[in-house]
């Protein structure tokens, strides 16, 4: 049982395959985890429900990348009806907010506009970008589809970055609808192995003029998707 962490030790665990989670947001306390299985999306051919793809498609939401990082991670980390306890705790979030500032925790935002002309973060997701290999953290949503507007988001912007891989860590009925699938553990450390030391830049930085409109366009219109 671990009651602190650095960034150097989280990384370190990442790239031998294994994550941290705490018993509740209430724990002092985290440990490392390793599963005989790995929850993993496909990048290019997320399958992408004919609803959701119209919602996506007509921007309910503005979309942001990296600008409510604490603010997401926070979000995450709340109980609400639909999530009653959470794994993040206080030493979990200290750390990824520091991984954040050394540009290895990214954060996709989503923001509502409120009646009063104001913008409220509508949802997002979070998680850690080694090399090629992207490992979500937590998504959460307190507007309709929300965090599943962010995942597109996020898919279609490793899919530009040309990342390999896309860790949801375990399985669950909510990513069912986009394909998620089991890898053996052995596997998936297997493939990081390479991933990892592959060079990929999640803020698109050669893609300067290139906006969230423009980029859910040419990720959906490119005809692999389910």
């Amino acid at each position: 049982m671990y009651t602190e962490a650095t960034p150097e030790l989280i990384l370190e665990a990442y790239r031998q395959g294994i994550f941290p989670m705490a018993e509740s947001a209430e724990s002092k306390f985290f440990d490392f985890y390793r599963p005989e299985k790995r929850g993993q999306l496909s990048i290019e051919n997320l399958h992408i429900p004919k609803r959701l793809k119209k919602t996506v498609r007509q921007m309910p939401y503005r979309v942001s990348v990296n600008k409510a990082f604490e603010e997401v991670i926070d979000l995450c980390a709340e109980k609400a009806d639909d999530r009653t306890s959470t794994w993040i705790n206080k030493p979990i979030r200290n750390v990824f907010i520091a991984l954040h500032g050394k540009g290895f925790a990214h954060s996709v935002e989503c923001w509502a506009e409120t009646k009063e002309g104001e913008e409220e973060l509508a949802g997002g997701l979070y998680g850690l970008a080694i090399g090629g290999v992207f490992c979500g953290e937590s998504m959460v949503s307190r507007y309709t589809d929300a965090s599943k507007i962010a995942l597109v988001h996020l898919c279609a912007r490793l899919w530009k970055a040309r990342f390999e891989i896309l860790d949801t860590q375990f399985t669950n009925a909510h990513l069912e609808q986009f394909g998620v699938y089991d890898v053996r553990q052995e596997d998936y450390e297997l493939a990081i192995k390479t991933a990892m030391h592959k060079k990929c830049d999640f803020l698109l930085n050669n893609f300067s003029d290139l906006n969230e409109f423009d980029l859910i366009e040419e990720y959906i219109s490119k005809g692999n998707l389910c």
